[in-house]
């Protein structure tokens, strides 16, 4: 099958995959968000996607979107070592016009994967994990809120959080546009379009996560009364 077995269809796989992920972060932000301003609201949308059937399957869903993207990423990235062969131990001067983040996604990949581990180990293995299988946590599996304040109580998380987004918004800028024009919506006109458009959405997407952190962190916003 061409999507498994060729190097258009891979990519076309990474892009498909990408740009559903971008969706979901885009309602994960509008979640975050929420929390800013309403612990009630936040919690009622945990209940939502706690250990119903819908949210456990779409967990699984995004689970495998994730798993595909990161592995087809991983196949992409030792064809292309293959191609290149031995030329790549040679020392040559940095093309122009090619992104530092294009150069380096395995590192933000890496870096990436690493950050979600941990996000998972913090939300939802205290939350959906924890509802499914009757484990006691720290506050009830249901409240967001409480888990948001207790991650980032800890300093050392805000920061591994913060190094997380921006490695993703390096890897979102630039897989933004790749996968547009991967999926033939970016001639000669859209290229820099998607580029503009891909860098302003991304950034206001991962500066409000970093928003929702810092809030957290420094009880800056109206709905941080932790200690209720």
């Amino acid at each position: 099958m061409w999507l498994i077995n060729s190097s258009i269809g891979r990519k076309v796989v990474m892009s498909v995959t990408g740009i559903a992920l971008i969706l979901f972060l885009t309602f994960h932000c509008c979640m975050n968000v929420a929390a800013l301003f309403s612990r009630e609201a936040y919690n009622t949308i945990c209940k939502l996607l706690g250990a119903n059937w819908y949210a456990v399957a779409a967990t699984l869903g995004l689970a495998a979107l994730a798993v595909i993207h990161i592995v087809y990423a991983f196949i992409l990235t030792a064809q292309n070592r293959r191609a290149r062969g031995a030329s790549r131990y040679e020392v040559t001067a940095k093309p122009e016009k090619v992104e530092w983040a294009s150069q380096n996604m395995l590192v933000l990949g890496i870096i990436i994967v690493l950050g979600l581990l941990l996000h998972l180990f913090n939300f939802w293995f205290n939350m959906m994990f924890a509802e499914l299988t009757g484990m006691s946590v720290g506050h009830l599996p249901s409240d967001g809120f409480a888990f948001i304040c207790d991650t980032f109580s800890n300093p050392l998380y805000v920061v591994l959080y913060i190094i997380w987004l921006v490695a993703l918004w390096l890897h979102l800028t630039h897989g933004f546009w790749s996968a547009m024009q991967t999926l033939g919506v970016s001639g000669k006109v859209w290229f820099c379009r998607w580029k503009c458009i891909g860098m302003v959405y991304t950034t206001i997407l991962m500066v409000l996560f970093i928003v929702v952190v810092l809030a957290f962190a420094f009880h800056l916003a109206p709905s941080l009364c932790c200690a209720a």
